[in-house]
């Protein structure tokens, strides 16, 4: 039986990629697009709650000189998301290049 991602935080992400369900394409809205990116580069700052992905990253702080939790959590959160959801992401590309 597969383990759920839900739950698991950074885990989830570095263990096992998850199963990429098929779905029926969906046209993005642009409207819900525009707006997420607008406050998205108001406020890039998300939260997430997983005390094994923090106790891993904050050993490597420890022990790592320059270590840094943010970049590390960045890196492996983006490829997550790019590999779930890659048309969404690159319409995401797309457009923060027009806007920044």
């Amino acid at each position: 039986m597969k383990k759920k991602a839900l739950g698991r935080g950074l885990e989830a992400l570095i263990s096992e990629p998850l199963p990429i369900e098929e779905k029926p394409k969906e046209e993005l809205n642009e409207e819900v697009l525009m707006l997420s990116i607008h406050e998205a580069l108001k406020n890039p700052r998300i939260t997430l709650w997983s005390p094994e992905a923090a106790a891993v990253l904050r050993y490597l702080r420890k022990t790592i000189p320059e270590f840094s939790i943010s970049n590390e959590a960045s890196k492996l959160l983006e490829k997550a998301i790019k590999e779930k959801y890659p048309e969404i992401w690159s319409s995401v590309e797309k457009h923060m290049k027009k806007v920044e």
